[in-house]
């Protein structure tokens, strides 16, 4: 039977060995944590860890197969969503480049911010001719890698009453989630909402900070529930991800 310091040093080296099982393959792309640790390590590592504890509470009567199979689910479906994530996050970096939107990595949340300047006119909810470019490129990932969460997110600035403004962001959002699912993409796991003034990431006190606080936000998470247990792809197969 495992005793307590037994059980820590095999959950401890579980979740290294399942942080390492899958590993990052764009570690030179700049999207590694900055000891050199990849997400998908990071992500599997302590996902072990927290399952190996999990599990050995869970089995009363023999903790040390309890913590074994809890490091073993948890660290793998952490890892595969890890890698998964890294993947998405890597296109979307390169058909957003010159687009004029960013591109975020948030723990295991995939951001983008798409600033006012190239998606809607002054007051008008009708997406704009410099938009179509940059919707069409994240409406080509989002078939592709079609095992998010999507939260459609509409931001203004403080100008105005926030009535307008809550308004106004509302159907600015579902002007995106509208076309994203004339695109092809699944409406199944897709949001969107209406944030007006909320939450603004500048000053509203001069003119580039509205500018700035007037976007909209594109947030991809992971499904609740879903396995995310795909394998490396190998060349000339499509990636599964079941």
């Amino acid at each position: 039977m495992f005793t307590t310091p037994r059980l820590i040093i095999v959950a401890t080296a579980v979740a290294m060995l399942a942080g390492c099982a899958s590993p990052n393959p764009y570690d030179n792309q700049g999207q590694a944590d900055g000891g050199g640790v990849s997400k998908t390590a990071k992500y599997g590592g302590l996902g072990a860890l927290a399952g190996a504890l999990a599990g050995a509470a869970i089995d009363h009567n023999n903790r040390g197969k309890g913590a074994l199979i809890g490091a073993a689910v948890v660290g793998a479906s952490a890892a595969g969503y890890g890698y998964y994530a890294d993947q998405q996050e890597k296109k979307l970096r390169a058909s957003m480049a010159n687009t004029g939107v960013e591109v975020q990595r948030q723990g295991d949340q995939i951001k983008l911010i798409m600033p006012g300047n190239i998606t809607f006119a002054t007051d008008s909810a009708n997406i704009a001719p410099s938009f179509y470019q940059p919707l069409n490129n994240l409406a080509n990932s989002l078939k592709e890698f079609n095992q998010n969460q999507i939260e459609i997110v509409g931001y203004t600035d403080s100008t105005g009453s926030r009535q307008h403004n809550m308004d106004l962001s509302q159907r600015r959002a579902q002007s995106v989630a509208t076309y994203l699912t004339s695109q092809g993409v699944s409406g199944a796991n897709l949001s969107a909402r209406g944030a007006g003034p909320d939450n603004p990431i500048a000053s509203n006190g001069d003119v580039n900070g509205r500018a700035q606080n007037r976007r909209v936000e594109v947030n991809l998470k992971a499904i609740p529930g879903q396995q995310y247990g795909g394998q490396q792809q190998q060349p000339g197969t499509v990636q599964q991800y079941p």
